[in-house]
């Protein structure tokens, strides 16, 4: 298994890997398509096995009003024949020791059991505005002190 940054000759591959991990959501999917047709800056990276896409994550710029204030993780996707193998696992600790993600505080909306093996904890501060009680939402690398509800890019929007 090889962990490359993902290329544009790529970005097909990793849709249909999307669509796969996620078969009753198109917004994952989606939501990449629209960072790559959009030319967001978002970090991303991918598992190859046997020339074949089976894993994806990428992080994009998390917000307190204008300012960055971080990162979101956000899709992580595996191909489903490849789940509970550690692939994703693998994906999440690599791309946590790259030095344009490990010196930010990152956020991700997920399951808190998954996350909180790689340093996650529950985030009080700020508040994730897709999850009311921020039950779901976790930190790593967190610093903030002052009470705001964190910024998406714009294409998070659904109705977009």
């Amino acid at each position: 298994m090889k962990i490359r940054r993902l290329t544009s000759e790529n970005y097909a591959k990793a849709d249909a890997l999307l669509r796969q991990a996620f078969p009753n959501s198109a917004f994952e999917a989606q939501l990449v398509e629209k960072f790559h047709n959009n030319g967001k800056a978002v970090h991303e990276w991918v598992c190859i096995h046997a020339n074949r896409i089976i894993a994806y994550i990428a992080f994009s710029n998390a917000y307190n009003g204008p300012d960055v204030c971080g990162l979101h993780l956000a899709p992580l996707a595996v191909k489903p024949e490849f789940q509970k193998r550690g692939v994703g696992e693998e994906l999440l600790r690599f791309s946590l020791r790259q030095d344009v993600i490990k010196e930010s505080s990152i956020f991700v909306l997920g399951a808190p059991g998954f996350y909180k093996k790689f340093g996650f904890e529950p985030c009080a501060m700020p508040i994730c505005p897709f999850d009311k009680n921020n039950s779901h939402f976790l930190s790593i690398r967190n610093n903030t002190s002052k009470q705001f509800t964190v910024g998406y890019e714009p294409e998070f929007n659904c109705d977009e």
